[in-house]
């Protein structure tokens, strides 16, 4: 039986309030501007609430943090501390008046980036790891005092996950008395643990993760800190947003649609979707559990290649396929992890998807990093594969084959209403994976065609393309998925990348602009022009190696 409107409310509340309560009194900010008076909360202005200390640890690289505190240079809990303060002020500065009179369905009047925090407990482990380095001389793993954040789609003991539902609030995924409640973990969690990662904070997602933009009826709408006018992403829009802020160096989320790439892309951040197979999924919270035709995956969001390497590196060491049956016997190989330079490589660029047009910082963004593979002699070729709409629709049909079911039965706990980005709809399985496998055969042959091209006589290493057709999207207008979706659609790897930051002076729109559908004008028409481009590189490889080395 549904709860009433009141008591969905009452109890959602109830969770914001615990969220924010549970910021030490210490580290709390007693008034900040409205987004108008300040829109960027980045880089000097978070930084006037922190000591020179703060500031050196929270903005070093990861491999700098885990070099330092495993030699003693810099303690596991200092770094922890300083993290936790840092991750304490992120949450309150991407939080704003709600705008009520767009989603009337919520009394919330704070929105923000962290669902869940256990500093209390971070610092204790922070702790541990100090006292045996100092027993026996060296670090527990790779990652040694390496704090990391985690989206709320991860268990983790002691806390709850409610994945952006008001009513998986005090259960384990909707259900009580199950015993695992607050005490069972996913396994990339038991993983980062055993490297020697300090788990400290759970992001903000969005209701049923199933948008790119982050909003839930417990906190509210994650405001971009670059611009706090425009979305941080989805559905992993929490960790964009506390790593956009440096509240963490680096941080796990999921990606079925783009969820880990839109908020690297919308932040100025580096996200790694690998090809399924390749990072532990093992009891991680699942909003439509049981599709396996679009797989989910796991993966890191940071602020360099280098962060990505080092925590995929590390996890793999661990031999997650001994604990994920799903997870390929694949470790991590140094002879992938070199892209050719003499030769040089060859790389493809999509400038269009045949759809809708890109906005001027993020073609500008294309044509920077043809111009410098150019220039360093690397072969360009033009993209031109099969439909990218086929992929897309592919994808759309796998999210809804029961109809939105798993989801409305979860919204049912509480009475809560679905939140506007989410319209489910009945299809057919068996002749969508048939679809989905004839396509993916159909683009690896035109990828493999490009040898005739590229002057190697091997098809492209590596294809440039936008990972959407905005640098970030306005709240509600995130409506365009196409250039993400196509590499899920594949199961390829990709990689986001900041390039530029926009510029409202350079970055306008041609006047003679005709567009090719309704599609194509409403996306031209919403055209911000004030934070990162980033285009995304996606490759059939099954692995990161090579990516991230490109």
């Amino acid at each position: 039986m549904a709860a009433n409107t009141q008591d969905w409310q009452t109890l959602a509340k109830a969770k914001l309030d615990s969220i924010n309560e549970s910021i030490p009194q210490a580290w709390r900010v007693a008034s900040l501007p409205s987004n108008e008076e300040q829109r960027d909360v980045t880089g000097d202005f978070i930084r006037q609430y922190l000591s020179p200390d703060e500031v050196g640890m929270t903005e070093a690289s990861a491999t700098t943090i885990v070099e330092r505190v495993s030699s003693g240079q810099w303690t596991a809990e200092a770094v922890t501390k300083a993290f936790c303060h840092r991750a304490s002020l992120a949450h309150q500065l991407v939080a704003d008046a709600f705008i009520t009179s767009k989603y009337p369905s919520t009394n919330l009047l704070k929105t923000n980036c962290l669902h869940e925090t256990f500093f209390d407990a971070a610092i204790q482990d922070a702790k541990r790891l100090d006292e045996y380095r100092a027993k026996h001389k060296q670090p527990v793993g790779p990652l040694h005092g390496l704090p990391v954040s985690l989206k709320d789609q991860y268990h983790v003991k002691g806390v709850e996950t409610t994945m952006g539902y008001v009513g998986w609030i005090g259960t384990f995924e909707g259900k009580k008395g199950t015993g695992k409640e607050k005490v069972f973990e996913s396994e990339l969690v038991k993983e980062l643990r055993d490297l020697g990662a300090v788990l400290y904070c759970k992001t903000s997602v969005p209701q049923a993760l199933m948008t790119g933009e982050t909003i839930n009826h417990i906190i509210g709408y994650t405001w971009n800190p670059k611009n706090r006018n425009l979305s941080a992403g989805g559905s992993s829009g929490g960790e964009g947003a506390l790593i956009g802020l440096r509240g963490s160096p680096v941080g796990f989320g999921t990606d079925i649609g783009g969820s880990i790439r839109a908020p690297a892309a919308f932040n100025g951040l580096y996200g790694l979707r690998p090809s399924s197979g390749r990072l532990p999924y093992q009891g991680v919270a699942d909003p439509i559990h049981g599709q396996n035709s679009i797989l989910p995956v796991v993966g890191p969001l940071a602020d360099s290649v280098g962060t990505l390497r080092l925590v995929v590196k590390s996890l793999l060491s661990r031999e997650p396929w001994l604990h994920d049956p799903l997870v390929h016997e694949i470790p991590w190989r140094d002879d992938h992890s070199k892209v050719p330079r003499d030769p040089p490589s060859s790389f493809a660029v999509l400038r269009h998807d045949g759809a809708v047009s890109l906005h001027p910082p993020v073609r500008r963004a294309i044509e920077t990093v043809v111009k410098g593979l150019e220039k360093h002699g690397h072969k360009i070729i033009e993209w031109d594969p099969p439909s990218h709409q086929r992929g897309y629709d592919i994808c759309m049909t796998s999210f809804t084959y029961d109809n939105g079911a798993d989801i409305q039965s979860a919204l049912e706990l509480s009475g809560e209403p679905m939140s506007q980005q989410i319209a489910p709809n009945a299809t057919f399985i068996a002749a969508n994976n048939i679809a989905k496998h004839e396509y993916q055969k159909e683009y690896m042959e035109y990828w493999n065609s490009t040898a005739e091209l590229t002057g190697t006589g091997k098809p492209v290493d590596v294809v440039i393309a936008p990972f959407a057709p905005f640098s970030a999207a306005r709240p509600g207008k995130y409506i365009y998925y196409a250039y993400a979706m196509i590499v899920n659609a594949l199961d390829y790897t990709a990689c986001t990348l900041p390039v530029t930051t926009a510029d409202k002076n350079i970055d306008v729109v041609d006047p003679s602009f005709e567009p090719m559908s309704e599609m194509d004008a409403a996306i031209m028409a919403g055209c911000q022009t004030s934070l990162p481009a980033s285009p995304a590189a996606p490759s059939p490889a099954p692995g990161p190696e090579n990516l991230l080395d490109a």
